[in-house]
């Protein structure tokens, strides 16, 4: 008899597995077995099965039902090893395919970026200039540090780009801002 679904689309490589945990429940309270579909799919790591058979969790794999224990465990160093191979194909690949010149990566988020990057710049430049005549009449009036410079723009009321007070990094920041 079933007693319950549970699909998780999450990485056999990872140990945190919700739906693992909500699955063992379930089969703990009705008294099931659980059923897999493969093994390398419940994980790709030795001591995860072990701790899986050490805490008792009765569990089948629909493509070897009858495996027992040991066998279990040796399917899992092998799903273990595949694990390690398929993450050294894919780097050497990306690497090789790095070496070629390939751009990795997605070309639409890589433009997104850098497009909100130039966005911030150019608003950044923006406050910048409306900031610095401010700053330059305030050191013409004998301020000379930058601290002192933050404390008479905060005292002016003037915020900060983000709507906070001025600290003298702040100010150099702003002094620094190409024109």
């Amino acid at each position: 008899m079933l007693v319950g679904e549970f699909t998780e689309v999450e990485s056999g490589k990872h140990s945190e597995r919700v739906q693992l945990r909500a699955a063992q429940a379930a089969c703990k309270k009705h008294k099931a077995k659980l059923v897999i579909a493969k093994l390398d799919r419940l994980s790709r790591n030795v001591a995860f099965i072990a701790n899986l058979l050490e805490a008792g969790t009765d569990f089948v794999a629909a493509d070897n039902p009858h495996a027992n224990k040991a066998m279990v465990q040796m399917m899992a160093v092998f799903a273990e090893m595949e694990r390690d191979a398929i993450s050294k194909r894919t780097k050497e690949a990306l690497a090789a395919a790095k070496a070629r010149g390939v751009k990795l990566g997605n070309p639409r988020l890589a433009e997104a970026i850098k497009a909100t990057n130039a966005a911030r710049r150019e608003a950044a430049d923006a406050f910048a200039a409306n900031v610095r005549p401010i700053i330059h009449e305030i050191q013409k009036s004998g301020v000379s540090s930058l601290r002192g410079v933050a404390k008479a723009l905060s005292a002016r009321g003037i915020k900060t780009v983000r709507g906070g007070e001025w600290s003298a990094v702040q100010v150099g920041d702003i002094l620094k801002r190409s024109m």
